[in-house]
């Protein structure tokens, strides 16, 4: 598997809170979207870590395409 599955056309908002790691699914197989599941195993993709700075809403990416790694840039916009 070379490309991510697009698990969304547009952000996650998660709640995370200030302190914890949470791990982003970046092949999109994930049933727990946007956060990983173990479901990557064996597809060539890793989990992403992203440590929470504050208590509050994160925007992650569904889309799989974000230049901002677990972060929404709105790259779902530009999808066809």
């Amino acid at each position: 598997m070379s490309e991510p599955i697009i698990a969304k056309r547009g952000p996650y908002p998660t709640e995370v809170e200030a302190g914890k790691t949470y791990y982003w699914c970046s092949c999109g197989r994930s049933a727990t979207q946007p956060l990983c599941d173990g479901s990557h195993k064996g597809t060539g993709f890793s989990p992403v870590p992203y440590k929470a700075e504050k208590t509050g809403t994160v925007y992650f990416c569904g889309c799989k395409k974000s230049a901002a790694g677990a972060t929404c840039d709105g790259s779902h916009s530009k999808l066809s």
